[in-house]
């Protein structure tokens, strides 16, 4: 991209599960001093590196909690109250501080995210965050400007400072709802760019090259009795482009299935995988078991291909998270259906990826679920254990096919260029047609 090589800015996450860190890592190439985690490698102290610690125990904590016999449920809710999100509806007021909000300015008093606002404070640039306490810390010590990336269709109140209306913190959102949302909140709408999520620039392209030859590719697999070609034949190809709506037919249907960054929902996987043994034995169809950057996981998915005899189940695993990443990407493009927790990953559904959700993990994800549902992009998972059975009904009803359809139409799929663009020039341009935002 133009300018892109003069572009500098620090780039901050948190380690609370992969989101935050799958938020930024498409702007690695304008990070000074490479992607920075708040508590690793920011120059924090000993006693920052263990409040940060103790705040991803907690985490991991809420994530796992609901598959523990007897205690979990009650301890999943009583974690899930501190992060809810209220209904959208009645549109609202809520800018009125919260618990959650003055907790986070006390940690930052006592001590969290001093390394980091250390760190940004040897070079002016523009400060990228996709976690709020950063945001906020950097807000009270005045530094601008200070961008935060907002990484579900809906938030806490915690993402926003105490007195909204004051603070100079801009927001990137994802989608329409989370912008309301912000403003809900108090964030003056000049503050508010509705970019959408930052996707990977190697699964777009330039003038989306690389996603309108995959997504073509992916309407074939998941069309096997043209029901969907016959109807919207001449609408892909007006937005696709006739050559790459030819069927190369060059792999086989692909399912990836990731499990979150605590390697909750494994067994899921394992389920997905039994049921469709004749079908990966026969050679029709291959599965991705993503297990990140967690060894357990990636341990427990050896087993089951070990299990089934077969080399048509990859497993997606690497020991840093930066190289994880990236072959995540790379498998995305060869990826006919993603199946995941409403996570970040919904956002995906841009890249013209259908979205089978396993149940969610707390209330941020059951809006981004609610948000899959409202653009038709996603579905909730049917029982895994009869997959072979009711996926192959909604692929050959042509299903699955409008689901990736309607994701590509809906979702934003430029948000790492127009966080670009309005680095550069402090706006962004905007546009109705979905190959243009």
């Amino acid at each position: 991209m133009a300018n892109q090589k003069s572009l500098k800015a620090w780039v901050v996450s948190a380690d609370m599960g992969y989101g935050h860190q799958r938020a930024v890592f498409p702007l690695n190439s304008i990070a000074e001093e490479g992607l920075i985690t708040v508590g690793k490698n920011d120059n924090s102290s000993q006693k920052e590196k263990k409040q940060w610690s103790r705040l991803l125990n907690v985490y991991e904590t809420f994530s796992r909690a609901r598959g523990i016999p007897l205690i979990g449920k009650p301890i999943f809710a009583m974690l899930d109250t501190m992060m809810h999100i209220p209904s959208f509806y009645p549109i609202r007021n809520l800018s009125h501080s919260t618990y959650q909000v003055d907790l986070v300015e006390q940690n930052i008093k006592n001590g969290l995210c001093t390394g980091m606002l250390q760190k940004i404070s040897t070079k002016q640039l523009p400060f990228i965050t996709s976690f709020y306490a950063p945001a906020i810390a950097a807000d009270i010590k005045g530094y601008e400007p200070t961008y935060c990336v907002i990484c579900d269709a809906d938030i806490n109140r915690v993402w926003v400072a105490k007195q909204a209306w004051d603070s100079r913190i801009n927001y990137f959102a994802p989608c329409g709802k989370a912008a309301q949302r912000l403003k809900s909140y108090g964030v003056p709408e000049e503050r508010i760019f509705l970019t959408g999520f930052p996707l990977p620039l190697d699964l777009t392209g330039k003038n989306l090259s690389i996603l309108k030859l995959d997504l073509a590719q992916r309407l074939f697999y998941l069309d096997p009795r043209n029901r969907f070609w016959t109807m919207h034949k001449k609408n892909v190809e007006h937005f696709l482009g006739k050559k790459n709506c030819v069927f190369k037919n060059e792999r086989k249907l692909t399912i990836t299935y990731a499990v979150g960054g605590a390697g909750a929902q494994k067994e899921i996987g394992a389920r997905i995988a039994h049921s469709l043994r004749h079908r990966l034995h026969g050679n029709e169809i291959k599965i991705n078991l993503v297990a990140g950057i967690r060894a357990d996981v990636r341990d427990y998915f050896l087993d089951v291909k070990k299990e089934l005899k077969t080399e048509n189940i990859s497993i997606i695993y690497e020991k840093n998270l930066n190289d994880y990443f990236q072959l995540f990407n790379n498998t995305m493009r060869t990826t006919d259906i993603l199946w995941t927790k409403p996570s970040e990953l919904s956002f995906y559904t841009g890249l013209g990826i259908p979205i089978i959700m396993t149940p969610t993990i707390g209330s941020q994800e059951r809006f981004n679920q609610q948000w899959l549902f409202e653009i038709h992009a996603g579905m909730k998972q049917e029982n895994p254990d009869y997959t072979e059975q009711w996926l192959y009904d909604l692929l050959e009803n042509g299903t699955i096919a409008d689901m990736a359809w309607s994701g590509f139409l809906k979702a934003r799929k430029l948000g790492t260029e127009k966080i670009f663009e309005i680095l550069r020039s402090g706006t962004m341009t905007r546009s109705n047609s979905p190959l243009e935002r």
